[in-house]
């Protein structure tokens, strides 16, 4: 891929693909860590005064029509606050061109709020592509999508190139995946093992050892013991089985239950073969939790995706924070993304001991499954063309 940092971007415009996607409740911005990841390639650009748009996704618009509580109007404020002695703008109305001076920033609104944007329209993808000299994707998050914000302006911008950001996420990921230092011990946490099958296919015959929890783990454990009320997929445990044959997955041998799923049900530790079926397990117990911190005391890589029980819940916390506890703690070189990682983390005030925390969820997941991702895949693509 062409790289931001090898171009000269003074006084060009210059359309950065964010992934700005972040928690906002009553204007107020419930998490800024994705925000934070973004500002290092803001200032850059404008250290270099080039006249520098922003753009990002922000939940689901419904039919892809303006919702005051999707917009990034709170971000642009946000914005104002971090980033001093700059102008910085906020644009509704875009798409036929907006002026821009060097050394300015615009922020432009929700690109989920234009017509076509999910469905990769071409049109769309050539109004953004027209608004720039150079367009940066630097939103890993994103980079699975097939969308005009993500995919469709790369394949139409004069030069399309990969932001920090983005080149330093896949860096890290292919350390993590294709040359780890070993032992490679992966978690696998989650609520559906449908939705983690081909990342356990792929991790199988990658990582050393692979620890599983929450309804994943729960799916494992019914291949021969009754789970009473517990959270699992009976539909895949033939496929289950078929994983376990592999002997490095490191399934509970005992859990922490409740009678209902609320933070006020007491938790009862149980041996695997005595759940009773009004009962439902909702996290390790504590020879499990033994078991996890002797197998990651030994690792030299740590692939971290997803909570190993509900962390919600005080009383089913434990295996959780125990985990990212050993993990903070390890001298192995860690990377964590994915599905409720992040706020994990947040939790446990772990982040400066994680060695990379990846702002990617969906994308995360496809890259750890040994896909190619589809933004990267047209970035190499127009790498090739004569600029």
């Amino acid at each position: 891929m062409i790289n931001l940092l090898d171009l000269d971007i003074s006084n060009k415009r210059v359309l950065i693909r964010l992934d700005l996607n972040v928690p906002i409740k009553n204007n107020i911005i419930e998490s800024d860590a994705r925000i934070l990841a973004t500002l290092p390639t803001i200032k850059l650009a404008l250290k270099k005064n080039a006249k520098v748009m922003i753009m990002s996704h922000l939940g689901r618009p419904q039919d892809e029509t303006y919702d005051k509580k999707l917009s990034l109007f709170p971000i642009y404020e946000y914005l104002k606050k971090k980033i001093k002695n700059i102008k910085i703008h906020f644009s509704k109305d875009y798409l036929n061109g907006i002026d821009v001076n060097s050394g300015e920033l615009f922020l432009l609104e929700n690109v989920r709020f234009n017509k076509g944007e999910q469905e990769n329209n071409i049109s769309l993808s050539k109004k953004y592509a027209a608004l720039c000299d150079i367009f940066v994707m630097d939103a890993f998050g994103t980079a699975h999508r097939i969308e005009s914000s993500t995919y469709g302006v790369a394949q139409f911008a004069p030069i399309a190139c990969a932001g920090p950001l983005l080149q330093s996420e896949l860096t890290a990921l292919s350390k993590a995946l294709k040359n780890p230092d070993r032992p490679m011990i992966a978690i696998v946490g989650g609520s559906k093992i449908s939705t983690k099958f081909n990342i356990l296919n792929a991790l199988v015959n990658i990582a050393d050892n692979i620890i599983v929890g929450g309804g994943i783990a729960n799916t494992f454990i019914s291949i021969d013991h009754p789970v009473g009320n517990s959270l699992h997929e009976p539909k895949f445990i033939n496929q289950a089985k078929i994983l376990k044959k592999k002997n490095n997955i490191l399934i509970p041998v005992d859990s922490r239950v409740g009678t209902h799923f609320s933070e006020n049900s007491p938790a009862i530790i149980k041996k695997i073969n005595q759940i009773n079926n009004n009962e439902e397990i909702m996290d390790f117990g504590d020879q499990t939790i033994k078991n996890m911190i002797y197998l990651l005391n030994t690792a030299k890589t740590i692939l971290w995706n997803g909570p190993v029980g509900v962390f919600e819940f005080p009383n089913f916390r434990k295996g959780t924070q125990k985990l990212a506890q050993t993990i903070a703690n390890s001298d192995a070189f860690s990377i964590a993304g994915g599905g409720d990682t992040l706020s994990v983390i947040d939790m446990f005030k772990i982040k400066k001991k994680i060695s990379y925390i990846s702002t990617g969820g969906g994308a995360f997941l496809k890259f750890l499954e040994g896909n190619t991702l589809p933004t990267v895949k047209i970035l190499q693509q127009r790498s090739l063309k004569k600029i």
